[in-house]
């Protein structure tokens, strides 16, 4: 999917780092020792950023798949885009922690939002030198997210230090950590909507499911980044610098946790990829067939609002939803099981999902795979955008070009009463309609 521009969003990022550069070259830096401290940690945590996982081995390689394309290919790269989830989260705690930062040592810090600004960009710059090198993917939207949530959390806090409001307001002793804290939650949620309105400007998928996504993330990973923001400005102001990568090693533990768990996850998605291909290499579909499915009913899933854990279960259904076919004696010509009788095609869904069961699948896929020849009303939406775009990519494989998917949506839209819901088809044309103008 080609991508859409987000200068919107990194237009003023830019203005608030060439902000905070040029008023730190002009009047100098206040309190260096803590700027370097903190600068040498995001700048540390963001060397160590996550590398995707297709980065670094050059352009992947399609799989084989017949000439007549069933859609263009910017949708089936969309399932591809990756997410802006904090790929360093001991950068973007150390960001947090100068934002939030009062004193050192006991002594006013005083360094103010143009400081602020101007150490997390200069620091996300070196740190970024490491990534870029062994790979990694862009980094335009990372540092715009970054930008823009530290500026708010330093405009929340620096000038009320540097004005005294919160020892008025009685919360520069005792009640620091629960206006510390109100404060995270605030900047926390503005970086939520700003990562959802990257990925919207980036993908074109619906904002409100995104920001969905993003606060349904925030329990995990951010919340250790906000807690680890928090207690490295509150230990830094009573014990000093030394105090920094005391503070900042529990989430360097968790972060090392963390990618052990993402590195079973995408296990476990590979394995899926794997059984999803054994019914090409026996020859019952053909290749390519259930990538283009996952790939293309994860975008009409997006169309339809449904989140993250959605998603992810509907495509694995995908990968898995002719894996029935491997019990077949004679198998199903080219794989289309959308033109055989109700009975046969419930017959290939419930041994499909008996399959899916025994590989230690999630209950819900091995649902989405057993109920593809159940009427539409009587499925799970995940279930109905299985079979609708499963449909279509038999019926489109029957002809060349445009007109192809035209007739197929037609027949689709013709087969409404008791196949396929009026409300996925329509997701579905929208789909194509937006990847054909995309390129």
């Amino acid at each position: 999917m080609t991508a859409r521009p987000a200068g919107w969003l990194h237009a003023p990022a830019a203005v608030l780092a060439g902000w905070g550069l040029g008023h730190t070259l002009w009047h100098g830096i206040t309190g260096p020792r803590a700027a370097l401290a903190f600068g040498a940690l995001i700048a540390a945590g963001e060397a160590v950023r996550r590398v995707p996982a297709a980065a670094g081995r050059g352009p992947e390689r399609p799989a084989a798949r017949p000439a007549r394309a069933p859609y263009p290919d910017a949708v089936r790269a969309a399932s591809l885009v990756p997410g802006l989830r904090e790929g360093a989260p001991l950068g973007a705690a150390g960001a947090l922690g100068y934002a939030l930062l009062g004193e050192v040592g006991g002594r006013p810090a005083a360094h103010g939002v143009p400081q602020t600004l101007a150490v997390v960009v200069a620091a996300q710059l070196v740190g970024l030198v490491p990534y870029l090198v062994r790979g990694g993917g862009p980094v335009l939207d990372p540092l715009a997210r970054r930008v823009l949530t530290v500026a708010f959390a330093a405009t929340c806090c620096q000038p009320l230090y540097a004005a005294g409001v919160l020892r008025a307001w009685g919360v520069a002793g005792p009640a620091r950590p629960l206006f510390l804290a109100v404060l995270l939650a605030l900047t926390a949620l503005c970086d939520a909507v700003v990562a959802a309105a990257l990925i919207r400007a980036r993908t074109g998928w619906p904002y409100g499911p995104l920001l969905r996504d993003e606060l349904r993330a925030l329990p995990g990973i951010g919340t250790a980044i906000c807690a680890t923001g928090v207690v490295s400005a509150l230990g830094v102001a009573v014990a000093g610098l030394w105090a920094l990568p005391v503070f900042c090693l529990p989430l360097l533990l968790a972060q090392s946790a963390f990618r052990r768990y993402a590195a079973v996850r995408a296990t476990y998605r590979q394995t899926v990829a794997s059984l999803a291909r054994a019914t090409e290499v026996a020859g019952c579909t053909p290749p390519g067939h259930a990538r283009r499915v996952a790939a293309l009913g994860r975008e009409v899933g997006r169309e339809l609002g449904l989140g993250g854990p959605d998603l992810e279960i509907l495509e694995h259904a995908a990968l898995m939803h002719d894996i029935g076919q491997l019990s077949l004696v004679d198998p199903v010509p080219a794989g289309a099981t959308a033109p055989l009788p109700p009975a046969e095609q419930r017959r290939i869904a419930l041994l499909g999902g008996a399959v899916a069961r025994q590989t230690g699948a999630p209950p819900e896929v091995a649902v989405i795979v057993e109920r593809q020849a159940d009427p539409y009303r009587e499925q799970p939406l995940t279930a109905r955008v299985v079979r609708t775009v499963n449909a279509y990519e038999d019926l489109v494989a029957e002809g060349v070009g445009p007109a192809a998917r035209l007739r197929a949506l037609e027949r689709l839209r013709l087969a409404t009463a008791r196949d396929h819901e009026p409300r996925v088809v329509e997701a579905l044309a929208r789909v194509l309609a937006r990847a054909d103008r995309a390129g």
